[in-house]
C-alpha cells in the first residue's frame, strides 16, 4: 500500500487515491460515488463494517468515508480494528444521510485534507462547510440562527430545534431526543456531539431495539472471558468504548426492564461492571437517548423505570413531525433531488402533490419518495407528477 506521505506529495500525478465509502444508506453511497466519479479517486463501497474489512483485505483503499451509523459494528470498535490492521488508512466521518464530511482531527493528514478538497470540488459539500467546529468556526457555531449539520428547513419549528440543540450541545447535560420515526433524531444526536467539546472523541450508538435482549447487556457493558458460553475472550462494552465521547441510546423505550436498573447505575455514578466481573470501571461518557415511543405511557404501564426516565430526560428535545412544518417540504424535497441527481428539480405539479400529503413517515418517507422519483425519471432532470409515488 502506498504511504500517505507519498500520496500527499503527489497531488497532481496520475496516481489515484483509493476511497471506500462505508454506509448502510445505499442512496448516500451512490450519491457520493457518483459525484466523485470524475475525480482521480478509485471508488468502492461497502454496506457494513464487516464488508468493509473484507474489502480492505482484497483491495487497496487509502481513505474511508465512514458513516458512523453502521448496522453491525460500533464505530469506535471498527476504527480500532482499522488502525490496528491498516495503520496508514485515513478515516473521514461523514453524515449518515448527506455524506457531508463531519469530523476529522484538528491537524488532519495531508491526504485527508486532499480528499476533503476533492469532495468540495465535486460538489459533495460547499467549500466553506467542509468540517464542523474548528477554532475558526467558533462564532458561527455559537449562532443560534445557524442550522444543524445535515438538516434542512427554516420553519419556526425547526429553528427552535436548532436553537435548543446548539444551546445544550456545549453542556454536559443528558439529553432525551423525542419524535416520531423519520424526524431526524439521529441527526440531532450527531449535531450535539459535533458541536460539543467532545467532538474529537468517539460517538457511539447502540440501538436498543435492534439487539436481542440476551445480548444487549453484553453489548452495553462488556464481559470477561468465560462469563458465558462463547465468551472466549474478554471484551469491553460500547459504553466503555465511548470513553471521553458521547453515547447515543437509540430507541431507549425498547430497553428491557431488567437492564434499566443497571443502566441507571451507570448514568448516575459513571461506572460500568462487565458481565462475569466484580470490578467497576469509571467512565467519562455523555449520554444521549432517543425514542419514538410514548415514554409517559410506558411509565404508567410500569414498562419503563420512572427514575431512569427522569435521569435521561434532564433536557428533552422534541422534534416536530413533518406535517407540523409543511413549509419545509419544498426545500427538503429540493435538497434530496439535488443529492440523488445534481441538476434535477421538481416541477410545480410534483411539489403540489408532496405538499398535500400528510407524511406519516416524516422526512425519511419524503427522502424515499424522492429517490423513487429519481429512479422513475431516468435521465430526465425534471421530476414530474407521474414520478411521485406515495
Amino acid at each position: 500500500m502506498a504511504t500517505l506521505t507519498a500520496l500527499a506529495s503527489n497531488r497532481v500525478s496520475s496516481e489515484s487515491i483509493g476511497v471506500l465509502v462505508v454506509s448502510s444508506n445505499g442512496a448516500m453511497r451512490r450519491a457520493l460515488i457518483e459525484r466523485l466519479r470524475s475525480s482521480r479517486c478509485v471508488l468502492s463501497e461497502a454496506e457494513s463494517g464487516a464488508a468493509a474489512l473484507e474489502m480492505m483485505y482484497e483491495s487497496e483503499s487509502h481513505v474511508l468515508l465512514l458513516d458512523p451509523m453502521l448496522p453491525d459494528l460500533e464505530p469506535t470498535e471498527f476504527g480500532a480494528r482499522l488502525r490496528e490492521q491498516f495503520p496508514d488508512v485515513q478515516i473521514v466521518t461523514v453524515n449518515s444521510h448527506t455524506g457531508q464530511p463531519l469530523l476529522r482531527s484538528s491537524s488532519p493528514t495531508p491526504l485527508a485534507s486532499q480528499v476533503i478538497e476533492i469532495l468540495e470540488r465535486c460538489g459533495v459539500v460547499p467549500a466553506a462547510v467542509a468540517t464542523v467546529v474548528d477554532a475558526a468556526d467558533e462564532r458561527h457555531n455559537d449562532d443560534p440562527e445557524s442550522g444543524l449539520p445535515g438538516m434542512v428547513g427554516n420553519s419556526a419549528a425547526m429553528r427552535q430545534v436548532y436553537a435548543v440543540t446548539r444551546l445544550i450541545a456545549r453542556r454536559e447535560t443528558t439529553v432525551m431526543i423525542m419524535g416520531e420515526s423519520g424526524t431526524g433524531k439521529d441527526l440531532v444526536a450527531q449535531a450535539i456531539h459535533l458541536l460539543s467539546p467532545r467532538r474529537n472523541r468517539p460517538f457511539a450508538v447502540i440501538n436498543c431495539a435492534a439487539i436481542p435482549e440476551a445480548l444487549l447487556e453484553a453489548e452495553l457493558f462488556g464481559y470477561v472471558k468465560g462469563a458465558f458460553t462463547g465468551a472466549v475472550q474478554s471484551r469491553i462494552g460500547r459504553i466503555h468504548a465511548a470513553q471521553g465521547g458521547t453515547l447515543l441510546l437509540d430507541e431507549i423505550g425498547e430497553m428491557p426492564l431488567g437492564l434499566q436498573s443497571k443502566l441507571l447505575r451507570f448514568v448516575e455514578q459513571g461506572e460500568v461492571q462487565r458481565l462475569g466481573s466484580t470490578d467497576n470501571f469509571r467512565v467519562d461518557v455523555r449520554v444521549l437517548a432517543a425514542t419514538n415511543a410514548d415514554l409517559r405511557k410506558l411509565l404508567s404501564e410500569k414498562a419503563f423505570r420512572e427514575d431512569l426516565y427522569y435521569r435521561l430526560a434532564v433536557f428533552p428535545i422534541k422534534l416536530p413531525p413533518l406535517r407540523e412544518h409543511a413549509e419545509d417540504i419544498s426545500p427538503l424535497a429540493a435538497s434530496f433531488a439535488t443529492r440523488f441527481n445534481p441538476g434535477s428539480f421538481l416541477n410545480g405539479e410534483a411539489l403540489s402533490i408532496l405538499q398535500q400529503h400528510t407524511w406519516p413517515g416524516n422526512v425519511r418517507e419524503l427522502r424515499n419518495v424522492i429517490e423513487r422519483a429519481f429512479v422513475l425519471a431516468g435521465n430526465d432532470p425534471e421530476l414530474k407528477a407521474e414520478h411521485i409515488l406515495l
